[in-house]
């Protein structure tokens, strides 16, 4: 390959679809100064599914709330691909977090009033975007709501009413998703089917999903576990299971 073939690849090569460089977060000042997160450099590969875990107090909920740019860091940038969050104004930045991020959180977050296609289309109306009905189809399909689309929340269980909080998070195909404890408000069945969810969305659909989750068993539904301790990205793998997850938070835990 030519040096000018070489070159050209490397301008076009699409970068990861989040990484942060050299993050730090502090809280307050002075004596009583928090470092919530101490320097950390990671990057999440599109289309993966990945899940953030350490001790708690680790900085995990901090790394995830800076990646989204629902908070701001001290120092360091946090791109979503080539887009550098940390240069953006907050008009700027809820723009962003509209229409190329999608959430899931603990508490389903659904309007009562609206049925569940309903609440899965709203933020496309609120942003005045049109929504892709094959997508749409394809995504209840891979949730398994179909046969409650006309239901209200109130008629659906835990585990259903979590599953229209990631179908609304995925319709708009956003760049990231991220979910925080997603599974932290459902029984082991249902939580379950919501993890499995999140996986084939991310192996079928080709979603980037970035989790932060306490529980191995969870963590283990994701293509790679990256662990933080005192701010500090500190152990990374590929491929968990419950078991080697649990193994490396007790060593984690022992060496605090």
């Amino acid at each position: 390959m030519s040096e000018t073939a070489v070159h050209t690849t490397a301008q076009t090569q699409a970068p990861p679809a989040v990484a942060a460089r050299g993050l730090t977060k502090v809280y307050g000042t002075g004596d009583s100064a928090v470092r919530a997160l101490d320097g950390v450099d990671v990057a999440f590969a599109r289309g993966a599914f990945t899940a953030i875990m350490g001790p708690s107090g680790s900085g995990k909920s901090t790394l995830m709330h800076c990646l989204a740019g629902l908070d701001v860091a001290t120092s360091g940038s946090v791109h979503l691909g080539r887009t550098d969050l940390t240069t953006l104004k907050d008009k700027q930045l809820t723009l962003l977090r509209r229409d190329r991020i999608g959430f899931i959180f603990q508490s389903f977050n659904l309007l009562p009033m609206l049925t569940a296609q309903q609440n899965i289309r709203l933020p496309a109306q609120i942003a005045k975007r049109r929504t892709d009905q094959v997508r749409f189809e394809r995504i209840v399909e891979v949730v398994g709501l179909a046969d409650r689309l006309d239901h209200l929340p109130s008629k659906l269980s835990g585990g259903q009413q979590q599953r229209v909080a990631v179908a609304r998070a995925l319709l708009g195909a956003p760049e990231v998703v991220y979910a925080d404890e997603p599974t932290g408000n459902l029984d082991s069945r249902s939580g379950a089917e919501i993890l499995g969810f999140l996986r084939d969305s991310a192996r079928e659909l080709g979603q980037t999903i970035v989790m932060v989750t306490h529980d191995p068993v969870a963590a283990a539904y994701a293509d790679r576990v990256v662990f933080l301790r005192d701010g500090r990205l500190v152990d990374d793998l590929t491929g968990p299971t419950a078991q080697t997850v649990l193994d490396r938070l007790v060593k984690l835990e022992a060496e605090a």
